[in-house]
């Protein structure tokens, strides 16, 4: 992705920047902040997905290793307002946010049950090398009224931060399979 330098950081020279239809953004992590901006156009593959990505930001002909870390929207437009960049050290851990990816068929939900999504990343903390692109978690013995929670979750050379009694995904009793439960059970009482 390529970027641009900035000259001014104040309010005048942001604002000038945006009337091009350029992002101001800062890259931060490494030796010093670096004030640049880049189209808006360019974060489209990059913000527009449930996906996690490392990117390459050319800014002047020198290459900087990134994730994107931050980014805020208009309120009203939901234009792109300001982006943060991290930049990325092998010899130092980051944290960032991974989609997680569910796997399998549900014995729960082939019982009549519904999934519960209820985390779509999970925070954590790695090497950028040990960074996966999203975190795969299996379902198939997964019954109805019960979760797979944070703390089940075992990765290789991964920290998980978020708290480990906090539900991945669950399967939920639905009403047609309680009035289908009653049904059988009333049937077997006659």
């Amino acid at each position: 992705m390529f970027g641009y330098l900035r000259d001014g950081v104040g309010k005048s020279a942001t604002k000038a920047i945006r009337n091009e239809g350029k992002v101001p953004c800062v890259l931060y992590g490494g030796s010093e902040h670096i004030h640049f901006s880049m189209y808006a156009a360019d974060f489209k593959p990059l913000v527009y997905t449930p996906n996690t990505y490392k990117v390459k930001l050319d800014l002047n002909g020198k290459t900087y290793r990134a994730i994107l870390k931050d980014i805020q929207f208009h309120p009203v437009n939901d234009s792109i307002v300001h982006a943060d960049f991290q930049e990325i050290n092998d010899s130092k851990p980051v944290e960032m946010m991974i989609p997680v990816k569910l796997v399998g068929n549900s014995v729960g939900v082939r019982a009549g049950g519904k999934l519960i999504p209820n985390a779509k990343k999970l925070r954590v903390r790695a090497l950028a090398a040990d960074l996966p692109d999203f975190i795969e978690v299996n379902i198939d013995n997964l019954e109805i009224g019960k979760a797979i929670k944070v703390g089940e979750i075992s990765l290789d050379k991964i920290a998980l931060l978020d708290s480990p009694n906090n539900p991945v995904v669950s399967v939920k009793t639905t009403r047609a399979a309680v009035e289908e439960a009653k049904a059988a059970d009333d049937a077997k009482k006659k």
